[in-house]
């Protein structure tokens, strides 16, 4: 890579960090999983940047290739975790204090959602993908999707009318 595309480079990351981040934050639940998901995906798109002539289409790619590879952590590890009822304690971030009551009570109900079905909704309504586009990600059925987005939802639901 010469010096002038990656300074480009540099720049996008300088500029675009922050928002790749809370994208990479909804997708993990955990602050730390996702500065290393969002370092995974940045060095992706680096390796790439030659090859991606529309600055436009460079979000789509990062966020594509956080998705593509929070799929393969979770697939990877799905047989190590194991869900529980008791959430952990989590400390406070000063990235909160800005945030609306709603947007508090909406992002601790995400995180309360079993992975996958976190997933799906964020993937329908964050990334306002297709259902299609989703079970082609995700590497499952339609049906499949709008069953666990349509669970998600209710779930988040009632989440959100019991804080």
């Amino acid at each position: 890579m010469n010096g002038t595309r990656h300074e480009e480079f540099r720049a996008y990351v300088a500029e675009r960090g922050t928002v790749l981040l809370r994208a990479a934050t909804q997708l993990t639940s955990d602050r730390g999983e996702a500065e290393d998901l969002l370092q995974a995906a940045l060095a992706k798109t680096y390796l790439a940047w030659d090859r991606i002539e529309d600055p436009s289409a460079v979000d789509g790619y990062v966020r594509r290739a956080m998705v593509n590879t929070q799929i393969s952590w979770w697939r990877r590890r799905k047989l190590d975790v194991y869900p529980t009822d008791r959430l952990p304690d989590r400390p406070v971030d000063d990235d909160h204090a800005g945030r609306s009551e709603m947007r508090d009570v909406l992002s601790r109900a995400l995180r309360r959602l079993p992975e996958r079905q976190r997933i799906a909704v964020m993937l329908r309504y964050y990334e306002d993908m297709s259902e299609r586009e989703i079970a082609e990600t995700l590497g499952v059925s339609v049906g499949t999707v709008k069953s666990t987005v349509s669970r998600g939802m209710t779930r988040l639901r009632e989440l959100m009318t019991a804080s």
